[in-house]
């Protein structure tokens, strides 16, 4: 079927309430300077870490990492209410503990497969580049890196639970 002057038209021209363009700029280039900074627009704006776009042979990928520091807060920041259906904090839990917060949202996983060991226990020693579990979302298997040194004192979500984007997952005790 061959385009209309009008599909002719529209073509590297963004759709009314639409998603931004991923049609090849007008000579066919999908690398044009100004799309891409709109694209990296749009990842900050929507907090997203990675974007992939393909029509045809062309694709645009772009990804960045995500700072685990962004991941984490001091204990202190967070409500004092537990959170409906979670089990009672152990008393002995330090005051200084960080926790390490889910940087999207998705189905939360504490090993990489069912007969896998877990990637942390309570009570174990990690270190910032040390995953701590995976999340998944959108079929994307995600490693998530503790951030922090010291022990794990609290994982905070059950395996296979949904998680939240800020969503607290585990707590750990940087003075241990």
């Amino acid at each position: 079927m061959k385009p209309s002057k009008a599909d002719k038209k529209a073509v590297g021209k963004p759709r009314p309430g639409g998603p931004p363009e991923a049609d090849p700029a007008p000579g066919g280039d999908v690398f044009d300077e100004q799309r891409v900074k709109r694209l990296v627009r749009l990842m900050n704006k929507h907090g997203l870490t990675e974007i992939d776009l393909q029509q045809g042979e062309m694709r645009v990928r772009l990804s960045r990492a995500v700072s685990a520091a962004a991941g984490m807060v001091p204990m202190a920041a967070l409500p004092a209410a537990p959170a409906a259906g979670t089990a009672p904090a152990a008393p002995a839990e330090p005051e200084r503990a960080m926790v390490v917060k889910s940087p999207m949202v998705g189905t939360f996983y504490r090993a990489s497969g069912p007969d896998s060991p877990p990637f942390v226990k309570v009570g174990d020693r990690i270190e910032p580049e040390k995953t701590v579990c995976i999340i998944e979302a959108m079929k994307v298997f995600n490693e998530i890196p503790a951030g922090v040194s010291g022990q794990v004192v609290a994982i905070l979500v059950e395996n296979g639970a949904p998680v939240e984007f800020g969503q607290a997952l585990l707590k750990v005790d940087p003075e241990h």
